[in-house]
This record gives structure tokens, sequence and C-alpha cells, in this order.
């Protein structure tokens, strides 16, 4: 059994293992468990105290390769640590960094060409790093109990990229830690290209921008303040790493790549004017076609790519992000960020009618269906809780399945597969055939009482892999389980 992230130095509440190996959430203000024990209570800070739209959003660095061979392979080091960084106005936070950025690196990865990342562990913690809808071998895809040491421990993962352009994420996937370590800020973006999308003119350089999207909790010192299942108490929204902040555009075209790293909020996206935007890309790369909406829908580990024409906007002008969701208060998690166009740039950026074309489905010879429920503080699949070393669904290499997912309870899941990119073919019992869900997808939300079928051809490697809900709260209380292709 790992031992809970619980070695947390600034004294801030955790949660405790409990029976069945799940974890239970702590009490606000309880001490961290190693060496917290007597800890004084804390206090929450009040969300509304911090004030908005004052704080530039930073940019993930993007990582350079400490070696690299041109179209073969390209080579990173990444080390997990501590570091207090700005999230508030004026306070310094403690949070889990890649290399100490908050948010994570960016890594630019190129399809078929071969990267490896060396990944050194000095938290307090045994991590497993999981590239978010990558395609890999399983020794290298975050296995919850193969844990890199702590305080010093190192692996090496290979990523062989063997996968259309895609927008990924990486974070840590230990078992009954993920959840807070996430939450802490280990969090990266890793993003694929090819061919197919370098040849579209799309904006690109500073005008492509990638943005994690996540809330956060703080006690009345600034720190970080977690709790298993507190969705209710994280109001306090962070865009790269910033609570609240602005970022500066030009009246031109942008492609903004949003990703959700927040433990359990969905966000849905729209512009404070109401007015629409294109979405051209969702979790496994670009849509077929840009399809022009008011608003995207994120949960847990899904990613949109849009692009917003800023030129329609007078220099001067200032608007904003906003979350039209649910789960706090209106002026606390109904704000993002803040968009001030300050200037005119030239913009020879095309968003053409055709982006790409989807591989077509094989058919499928096998059906499967998966119920998805909560109960008592433990959270299941088909009726049971994880159990690390147990194969919850075999799966023949090569086939093509379609695996139907009910959401049985009153609040939202999402379901997240590893290894594969699927296709959602039904929603509610109506066929998908054009709109965000019609592209290539590794998490599928899946609303209260609502059915989704998914399609997936299962090849490339074999051995054992993940499914599960990407809520990271829900998966830490068990729901989560495990197929192996062979």
């Amino acid at each position: 059994m790992i031992t809970r992230r619980s070695i947390i130095k600034t004294g801030m509440a955790t949660g405790a293992v409990g029976a069945a190996g799940l974890l239970v959430p702590a009490t606000a203000g309880t001490a961290a468990a190693a060496g917290s024990a007597g800890a004084a209570a804390t206090t929450d800070l009040d969300p509304a105290s911090v004030p908005k739209f004052t704080q530039a959003m930073p940019l993930a660095p993007v990582a350079t390769p400490y070696m690299s061979m041109p179209m073969m392979m390209d080579c990173y080091a990444l080390t997990m640590q501590e570091a207090n960084k700005e999230i508030l106005p004026g306070v310094q936070t403690r949070v889990w960094t890649f290399n100490g950025s908050f948010p994570g690196p960016v890594i630019k990865a190129r399809s078929n060409v071969r990267t490896l990342v060396d990944q050194t562990n000095n938290l307090p913690v045994g991590i497993s790093v999981h590239l978010h809808g990558a395609h890999v071998p399983a020794d290298s895809d975050g296995d919850p109990v193969v844990l890199i040491p702590a305080n010093g421990g190192t692996k090496t993962y290979t990523y062989p990229n063997t996968q259309p352009h895609a927008s990924l994420w990486f974070h840590d996937h230990a078992h009954h830690a993920e959840s807070e370590s996430a939450f802490r800020g280990l969090a990266g973006t890793y993003l694929i290209t090819d061919d197919i999308e370098q040849g579209l003119n799309l904006p690109s350089g500073a005008y492509d921008v990638p943005i994690q999207l996540r809330d956060a909790r703080f006690d009345d010192q600034g720190q970080l303040l977690y709790q298993l299942g507190d969705f209710q108490n994280r109001n306090v929204i962070l865009a790269n790493g910033r609570a609240w902040p602005f970022h500066a555009v030009a009246a031109r075209k942008y492609r903004l790549r949003f990703c959700n790293t927040a433990n359990m909020r969905t966000f849905t996206l729209a512009l404070s004017d109401g007015s629409s935007f294109q979405q051209i890309g969702s979790d496994g790369g670009l849509l077929p076609a840009p399809i022009t909406v008011s608003q995207v829908t994120l949960s847990p580990g899904e990613r949109a790519d849009v692009v917003i024409d800023f030129s329609r906007y007078a220099v001067g002008t200032t608007l904003e992000l906003v979350n039209q969701g649910t789960g706090g208060p209106a002026e606390q998690i109904g704000k993002v960020l803040q968009f001030r166009v300050d200037r005119t740039a030239a913009d020879t950026s095309v968003v053409p009618s055709t982006l790409r074309t989807l591989p077509v489905m094989a058919a499928a010879t096998v059906n499967r269906s998966f119920v998805l429920g909560m109960g008592g503080g433990i959270a299941t699949i088909n009726g049971v809780a994880y159990v690390p070393d147990r194969i919850d669904t075999e799966v023949a290499y090569g086939s093509t399945e379609i695996w139907t997912i009910t959401n049985s309870g009153t609040g939202t899941h999402n379901f997240h597969v590893h290894l594969v990119q699927f296709r959602v073919i039904e929603r509610a019992g109506a066929q998908v055939t054009a709109g965000p869900d019609y592209g290539l997808k590794d998490t599928v939300r899946i609303g209260p009482g609502e059915t989704v079928k998914i399609q997936a051809t299962f090849t490339g490697y074999r051995g054992q892999y993940l499914y599960h809900c990407h809520i990271f709260d829900h998966a830490a209380m068990g729901m989560m389980a495990t197929m192996r292709v062979s």
C-alpha cells in the first residue's frame, strides 16, 4: 500500500486511508499525518478577498531537450520538486512542480519521433507519471503502484509518439495520491504535432497559447488546503497558475488550447459578450472541421482547442472568459480570466473549412457495459472499487470494442481510457455525427443518469492499462479499474 501523500511541510489538511484502502476525507484544519501532529488548525482564505485581473497570466515555459537526434529522438530531463509561487497577488504559495514551473512546462513532440523523459522525484512521496492521452507501452504509462521513489528516485519514460497531432498533458497517477499531487501542482503540457497540422496555417508561435484551467482552495496564509471531495470549497479559479489573471492580446486570431486540470470542477467556457468563436480540436487533436460555438464544456482531463479572433474588438477593449458552470458563488467560479486587447498585429493565419480526415472505424466485435456509482464514500465501476492486483477486463489485442458507460448517480462523472484514443458514437441514445464529441477523444463527460457509448481499437501495445473516472477525487475513492490487453 502506498503511503498517503501527507508529508506536507506546510501543515495543511489531507485525507487519511480508511477501510478497504480507500481515502476518507480529513476535516478542515487537521494536521498532516507525518511529522505534523499538533499543527495549529487553519481557517480558509475568503476567495472574495482576492483581487481579480491584477496579475498577468504566465505562459508555461517550453522545455528544451538535453539531447536531440533530428527526426529520431528528443531527450528531456524533468525534476519534480517543491517551489514557492505567486498564485495569489503578493503571496508565496508552496506548490509541487516539474522543473520548478507552475504551471508545468510544455514538451513539444512530433509524430513518430520518440521522446524520452528522465523524471527525477525530489518530492517526499513516490510518484508515477502518466502522459494523458498517449499511446505508449505499459511500462511508461504510469502504473499506479510502480512508483519513482521519493527524495531522489529516477525513471526514464519512453513515448514513441506513434499517433497523430494532439494536445496532451502529464500528471501523477500514484494510487490514492494522484488527487492531492495534482491539486498541489503536478501538471504539465505535451503537444504532438505532425505534417497535417503544420500544413494548415493555424495561429502559431506566440499566438498559440496552452492554458491550464483549475480551481483551488487556500488557507488564511495563502497555502493550498486539500481535502478529498472538497469541491464546494475550491472557489479560487486559476488560469496557468494564477488566480483570475489577465492576458494581453493583439487584435488578431489566437489559438487557445484549454486543458481542464482541476480535480473535480467542470468548466463551461464562454466570452462575456456572448460572441461566438471556433472550436477546432478536442482531446485527440483537430476536429474534421471547425465548429462555431458560443461555449465549450470541459470536465476534468478534457481539452478544447479554440480560435478566437480578437480583430473584431477595438484596441483598448477588455472582455472576460467566463465559466457558466455551477458549483460555487458566481462572482468567484463564474470568472476565469480577462483578455485585454492592447495592440494591433499582422495576421496571415487562417482556419480552413476542412482540418483533417478521421480514421475509419473498424467493425466492433465486442460489446461491454460499465456502470459508474458512488455511495458511502466509495466510488465504483460495476459495483467494485479499484484493487491494484485485480484484472477487471481482458481485452484481445487488435480487437475493436464498443463500451457502454452509464452514470448511475446524481453527480457528474467522466471516463478516461488509457492506451487508446476512442470515438464517442452515441450520447443519451442519439448518434454522434457532429459537434465537439465528433473527434478523437480519451476522456468523455457523462452527466447524471446519462449513458455514453464509445468505440476503440486496442492495438499497438500489450499489457495492463487503466480506465477510470478522471475526476481525480473519484478515482482516489475507487472509481478505477484495470484492463489487460493481450
